[in-house]
């Protein structure tokens, strides 16, 4: 893996900058820290950042020879939800479950349980194929994990009575 192109380079979003290639992974293969990639165009490289991180749609990755990786959020099995969206994304939350928030719509990773669950919740659900871009936790991380329940000065723990 060493002899391939490295970076330990993360950018945001570079609006109108010209990109050496993209690379498209969904939402599981966006967390890295090291990992050997292949970019659309086919050519592999290798991710080695000082930490674990989410990367999102849209950031860019500087290799060590210039050239630059944007980063695509891959289509996916998904569930679309509609209906009382606070309500529904409070139970979707308690359960630890990564949700993209939209005006009138919610889209999480495809669940039977969680279908089912939001079923009886009288939720309009609907399997759909799309980019998933879910919103990072509320203590300042790129992503929630499921029972990683550190949270700063205030750890506690959870009721999981279903």
């Amino acid at each position: 893996m060493t002899d391939l192109p490295r970076t330990t380079k993360l950018h945001p979003v570079i609006m109108g900058g010209p990109q050496s290639a993209s690379c498209t992974l969904d939402y599981d293969g966006r967390f890295v820290r090291r990992k050997r990639l292949t970019t659309d165009e086919g050519w592999p490289f290798v991710v080695d950042l000082a930490q674990t991180t989410s990367l999102e749609s849209g950031n860019v990755l500087e290799l060590d020879d210039g050239r630059t990786v944007m980063v695509n959020a891959a289509v996916e099995p998904l569930l679309m939800v509609k209906g009382d969206l606070a309500k529904l994304a409070w139970h979707i939350g308690n359960r630890h479950t990564p949700c993209q928030v939209n005006h009138d719509h919610l889209l999480i990773q495809r669940d039977p349980v969680i279908a089912h669950m939001l079923a009886h919740l009288d939720a309009d659900v609907t399997e759909v194929d799309a980019p998933f871009t879910p919103m990072g936790g509320a203590y300042g991380h790129g992503r929630t994990l499921p029972h990683a329940h550190g949270h700063g000065a205030h750890d506690h723990e959870h009721s999981h009575d279903h």
